[in-house]
Formats: C-alpha cells, structure tokens, sequence
C-alpha cells in the first residue's frame, strides 16, 4: 500500500508542476498585435519627429500619419478580439487537466504492462539468501534423471552390442573389476546410455578411493551433467568438488561449476568463474566453445553490460608454410628446422609461462632430438611450476617417461 501512496503523490506532483506551466503558459501570453501597436507607435513618433526638423516634407509626413494610424487602428482590434478568446479559453484549465489525467492514467498502465505490481523489493542479501536455498533444495541426480525423455535406441553394429552385453553381465558378476568398469563406462557413453554410464564411472571412483584423480572425477561430473540434460545436480557439484580439491585448475571441473552457479541464482559468480577459466585456457580445450557461446548472456545476468569476449590466442606451432618447405628440406635442413622451433618454444615458456601441454611438448621434443639433459632441466622446472596441480604433473612425468628423463 505504501508503495501506490508513494509513487501516486509523485505523479500527482509531476502533473501539478505541467499543469501549472501550461496555466501559467496562457495566462502570460501576449498576442502578438500587442507588440505591433507598440512598433507602431514608435513609427509615428518617429514621424512627427522628422517632420518638426525638416526632413520628410509636410504632405509625405501627413501621408505617412495616416498610414500608420490605419495599422494602429487594425491592430488594435486584432489584439482586443485575441484577447477575448484567450479568457473564454479558461486559462488553460483544460490542457491542464487532461495532462494531470495523462501521467495519472498513463504511468499506472505502463507500470501495470511493464512492471511486477505487488512484487517486493529484492535487495543484495535477500537474493544471496535465495540462492542459497535454492542450491540446497534443487532436484537430485535421481529426479533429473527420471525427468529426462528414454534415450533413443543406439545404431550400432550387432557384434559390437553384443560385446556391450557380455561386458555388462561380466561386470555385473565382477562388479570390484576395475578394468571392466573403465570398459563399460566407454561403452555406456559411446551408446548414449549416459546414466549406466555414470554409474559405471561413479564406481570407478570409489574403487580407486584415495587414488582417484581429479580427472576420475571431472569425467563423473561431465557424465552426470550430460544425464540430466545439462543440469548440475548437488551430487554432481559434490564430485565437482572432489575434482577441484584434485586439482584447482581442472577445466572441466571449473566449467561446470560456473554453471552450476548460474543455474541457482548466482550468475555473478559463474560469470567470474568463467571469465577466468576462459582466459586462461588453451583455445582448443573442450569447454571454450559452449562457454563462448554463454559467457555474453551470463554476463548480461551478472550485471555486466560492457563485457568483451577475450580473443582467441593464435595457435602456436608450424604453419601450412612451414609444413610446405619441410617437405623439400633434406634431413638435416628439416633437423634444423624443428630444433629452431623447439628454441622457441623454450623462449617462451621461460619468459611467458604457458599450459602444461606445452611444457609436455618441449619435454617430448627435446628427448626426440636427444637432448636429455635440457629434457632433464625442463622436467625439473615444470615440477616446480605446476606443483600444486596434480593432473598436469601426471600429464608432464608421462611425458618424461617418453623422453627418458623421468621412470
């Protein structure tokens, strides 16, 4: 009620100050014959002036008198009738009111069509508060799931579902076998079977137990997503977290936590999550993409009206030219070529930093040119560089093993 007591008394306010400028408006005005008689009246002083000197002869200046007295007199009733009009206009009362009745009438059915009668006041930690809830008390990964449509039936040769099969009786008799369970989450997902292949994967987690990777639990997360058509689930968001507490800068796990946030009435927060994620990641990472395609809309949601989508780094490696003349270069030309490019690529890892993929690029090539102590030397930074971030270290000692610098 406070709220139509309030905005009615502005209104009434606006109205009162138009109308009274309207009022205001007519009262004040003054024909314009007015300030004709007066130019006329200066017109024939001004005669009488140049006549008592000399200047204009006596017939012109009687010629002139009454000239100008034939326009004084014309004028004279033209401002006298304006003037009637004006007062059987009413002052203006008229426009006045219907103004009055304009802004009444016409702010209360804008409001009606574009605002939220009755709706209260959203204030920072009510909002904070509701999303709160609202990630407390969404659906689980049961419910998700059972809302979804039955998959469509998989195109697959018939050996190949008859392997799939086999495999899920073998599983199922062996349900502690490791292995198998990797197999039939492939085969699961491969088939858009995406809830038993969740399952499956939600199983490998927990035989791997304290040995479980962050990248066992981003994949668990991924499929739980996709089995609820795109929703992150609180079980989901827990395995996001077991993916995080991994390894803080897992892609997949850092995607689908923004999502999440947006998704319960926080896309403040998703949007920085993802303006971080995406700036840091490689351009060819699986979640560039759907977050490029978001990102403008979360933003949007998250209050920011200036935001400009990062560009994309250029790739870095060989060009087409390159690959080109390397096909007419003799072996040690092409020798040369490639440990030019490997320089490079030490230059800037050591000036820019860079993803462990190119850390892991460097070590692989230096042991394919058989430089094992700068392989060496290299697998020893990158242990210092990427210490807190498990996935990557795993992803770099294979690539030591490769080059024999590392067991």
């Amino acid at each position: 009620m406070m709220f139509w007591i309030v905005t009615t008394g502005m209104a009434l306010a606006v109205a009162a100050l138009l109308a009274r400028a309207i009022v205001k408006g007519r009262a004040e005005a003054v024909p314009t014959e007015v300030f004709d008689l007066q130019v006329y009246r200066d017109q024939l002083k001004e005669i009488e002036r140049e006549a008592a000197r000399g200047v204009i002869p006596a017939e012109e200046a009687e010629r002139l008198r009454t000239e100008v007295s034939r326009r004084i007199l014309s004028a004279d009733a033209k401002a006298q009738k304006a003037q009637t009009v004006a007062v059987k206009g009413g002052g203006g009362l008229g426009p006045a009111l219907a103004v009055t009745a304009f802004v009444l009438v016409g702010g209360f059915g804008v409001y009606t069509q574009l605002g939220a009668p009755g709706y209260p006041d959203l204030p920072l930690k009510g909002r904070i508060e509701a999303a709160k809830e609202a990630r407390e008390n969404r659906p689980s990964q049961a419910e998700a799931e059972a809302g979804m449509p039955p998959a469509p039936t998989a195109e697959a040769p018939g050996e190949y579902l008859e392997l799939v099969k086999r495999l899920r009786a073998a599983v199922e008799e062996r349900p502690d076998d490791l292995q198998g369970q990797i197999l039939l989450a492939r085969s699961e997902a491969a088939l858009g079977n995406y809830v038993e292949a969740q399952q499956a994967l939600a199983r490998i987690a927990a035989l791997k137990g304290a040995e479980a990777t962050a990248q066992d639990y981003a994949d668990l997360a991924d499929m739980m997503v996709i089995a609820a058509g795109g929703y992150v689930s609180p079980e989901a968001q827990q395995a996001i977290e077991d993916a995080l507490a991994r390894d803080p800068q897992n892609g997949v796990a850092r995607y689908y936590g923004g999502l999440m946030m947006a998704q319960t009435g926080r896309p403040d927060v998703g949007f920085r999550m993802w303006d971080n994620l995406l700036r840091e990641s490689p351009p060819d990472a699986a979640w560039v993409a759907p977050m490029r395609a978001q990102i403008e809309d979360m933003a949007f949601r998250a209050g920011v009206s200036d935001y400009q989508l990062p560009e994309i780094a250029a790739p870095r490696g060989p060009s087409q030219a390159d690959m080109a003349a390397a096909a007419d270069m003799t072996d040690e030309e092409r020798q040369d070529m490639i440990r030019g490019m490997v320089s490079q690529l030490s230059d800037r890892l050591a000036s820019e930093g860079g993803p462990p993929q190119d850390w892991a690029r460097l070590i692989s090539s230096l042991g394919i040119l058989g430089d094992t102590d700068q392989a060496r030397a290299i697998w020893t930074e990158a242990q210092a560089v990427f210490a807190d971030q498990p996935e990557a270290l795993q992803a770099l000692r294979a690539a030591a093993q490769r080059a024999g610098v590392a067991e």
